[in-house]
């Protein structure tokens, strides 16, 4: 049995805050090709995953700790819905039907999300990332695009939490 305790999600989140791209895996599943990929990924704010989809697969998040926003895009980049998932609110999760473009915006220092998803792992195929969404090697896109993400939240939250990653980008 693999216990997930707090001395997991801090030190997942640790190396997550030291890791260039703001984010870190730790896997459940033993290989790539297991039918079922399970996994935490810790995020501190500023990280970015591309709008993406999984043409057949569906991808189920339940937030352990910490607060993020998810977003469903429509196929032009529009959002079509979005929430705030904070379990302290009582908002612990969200599924995504394959198919559906997808993306997030991390809320708050120390997130730490459990992900499942069918398997084997394969990575996205050029059809599964968005056209629209900004090459992730470009960070001042990234960063407007993110930007743009929190702005879209103004009706759900305040944002001065959120100015000081606007502002200052890891």
């Amino acid at each position: 049995m693999k216990i997930i305790h707090t001395a997991l999600l801090d030190e997942t989140s640790r190396q997550a805050r030291a890791s260039a791209r703001g984010r870190m895996n730790h896997n459940f599943h033993q290989h790539l090709d297991d039918p079922c990929q399970r996994l935490l990924n810790a995020m501190e704010p500023g990280t970015f995953l591309p709008v993406h989809r999984h043409r057949d697969k569906d991808e189920g998040i339940l937030v352990l700790r910490g607060r993020i926003a998810s977003f469903i895009f429509d196929a032009t980049g529009a959002i079509v819905q979005q929430a705030i998932v904070d379990p302290r609110d009582g908002v612990y999760g969200f599924d995504i039907p394959a198919g559906e473009w997808h993306g997030l915006l991390v809320l708050e220092h120390g997130t730490v999300v459990y992900e499942t998803k069918p398997g084997p792992y394969r990575p996205l195929a050029p059809d599964e990332l968005a056209p629209w969404s900004p090459d992730p090697n470009d960070r001042a896109a990234v960063e407007a695009f993110l930007a743009r993400l929190a702005r879209a939240l103004e009706p759900l939250i305040t944002l001065k939490p959120l100015q000081r990653w606007i502002e200052e980008p890891f």
